[in-house]
């Protein structure tokens, strides 16, 4: 470790010492990267992300407080209505004519079971192809939820569900045609696809596909769940408390790099708690960015196509060569910058980079208006390809990007903003 770098890790350690944190002094040493040294970066991002109070002498408070909150939630959203441990041959007084799988009454607990199971089943089949070119997600994590796995409790695991519902579903699969499995495919006839469903939306060609298939995962031991079960779980809980949002494949690439940040915390006392946190730190950032989930928000000024326009108009500020060049070519900002700005760009690069990236995107506290520059500075950097290429192959660039080097992009993006 240099001298230099030393001293970077000594102004974050005094930075963060500080009865109330200086936000703004602290953004400005987040934005050129944080060290993951003594969990800084996971403490960083939870103060960056609006978690954690300013005011250090709150912190013990909020979080038994926060953490509490998401012990109920589990315990109110996570239990299978009316079984009661039906398997192990326990009393079923507890099951009556209102609450029966059978009562057709919208509002009852098993209609909402099963309409449940719909959004489970979407998102257990994204968080188990979550980061397939690494194995931390398959791992077993060091702090399972014991209220969950405890079976002197009434609760089921999510993993357990799946395999029920999937099981009972399989008769009814057979008979049935022509069903899709995403949950919003957004597509427009008179042009190729603009948003497109299941990986083609939310990877990148240049990323391992099914290294993990689900059939292959390690039978866990019981007591045991796997980090992808934990990123499940978070993603179940925010679906039930956000109903006007539920779930849309791709959140999955969201939280997975905010649990990897918190859940290899070097200091235990946080990474025990990595699940409670990234709930919170996640829901907050969807808070900022959920509009770009919404399918009917997409053509107003806070949805999608806007900040999809945005990129290109930024470019035409930029570079009027490029921009018409890619206007000649019909190559719409559509087709590739949905991805990038949906997913804050965890699908065009490593899982490390990603978070270097998010460490000055989090930081800046116009952080999505950084990110249209970030991908601005993408364009730039290879215009000299996408100045020759036809539109095949600026296609292929755009879509499996060949610049690895994120210092180099988000170095970029700071010039075209210290330039606006």
């Amino acid at each position: 470790m240099s001298s230099s770098y030393r001293n970077r890790i000594q102004e974050f350690n005094v930075a963060l010492k500080e009865e109330k944190i200086n936000l703004q002094a602290l953004r400005e040493l987040c934005f050129s990267g944080i060290p993951f040294e003594g969990g800084i970066r996971a403490l960083c991002w939870k103060i960056l992300l609006n978690y954690l109070p300013l005011e250090q002498a709150l912190w013990g408070s909020f979080l038994k407080k926060q953490r509490e909150l998401y012990t109920q939630f589990l315990k109110e959203m996570i239990i299978q209505p009316g079984i009661a441990k039906a398997n192990l041959g326990l009393s079923r007084e507890d099951v009556t004519l209102e609450d029966h799988p059978l009562n057709p009454n919208p509002e009852s607990r098993w209609n909402n079971y099963f309409k449940d199971n719909e959004v489970l089943l979407q998102i257990d089949k994204d968080v188990r192809r979550l980061y397939p070119d690494m194995a931390f997600f398959q791992r077993p994590t060091e702090y399972p939820c014991l209220l969950i796995l405890d079976p002197q409790n009434e609760y089921e695991t999510l993993r357990r569900r799946v395999e029920q519902t999937t099981l009972k579903a399989q008769t009814v699969d057979r008979n049935r045609s022509g069903v899709t499995n995403c949950i919003e495919a957004r597509t427009t006839c008179s042009e190729p696809s603009v948003y497109t469903c299941v990986q083609s939306q939310v990877s990148s060609p240049g990323k391992a596909q099914n290294l993990y298939p689900s059939n292959e995962y390690e039978v866990l031991p019981n007591g045991c769940e796997a980090h992808w079960e934990v990123v499940e779980r978070i993603l179940f809980i925010y679906a039930k408390l956000n109903p006007g949002i539920a779930y849309v494949q791709g959140m999955n690439e969201i939280v997975g790099p905010i649990y990897y940040t918190f859940a290899t915390d070097p200091n235990s006392q946080w990474k025990e708690h990595a699940e409670a946190d990234t709930f919170f730190c996640f829901t907050n950032l969807m808070s900022e960015n959920r509009d770009n989930f919404i399918k009917s928000l997409d053509d107003s000024q806070c949805g999608i196509t806007y900040k999809m326009e945005s990129v290109f108009s930024t470019l035409k500020e930029r570079d009027m060569e490029l921009y018409l060049k890619l206007q000649e070519q019909n190559i719409k900002p559509q087709y590739f910058t949905f991805r990038w700005l949906t997913l804050l760009l965890s699908q065009e690069f490593l899982l490390p980079d990603v978070i270097r990236i998010w460490d000055t995107l989090f930081s800046d506290k116009d952080r999505f208006d950084f990110l249209i520059l970030v991908c601005c500075a993408m364009l730039i950097l290879i215009r000299d390809q996408l100045l020759a290429g036809d539109f095949t192959v600026n296609m292929r660039l755009l879509q499996d990007y060949p610049i690895s080097d994120v210092h180099t992009i988000l170095r970029k993006a700071k010039e075209l903003q210290d330039g606006a």
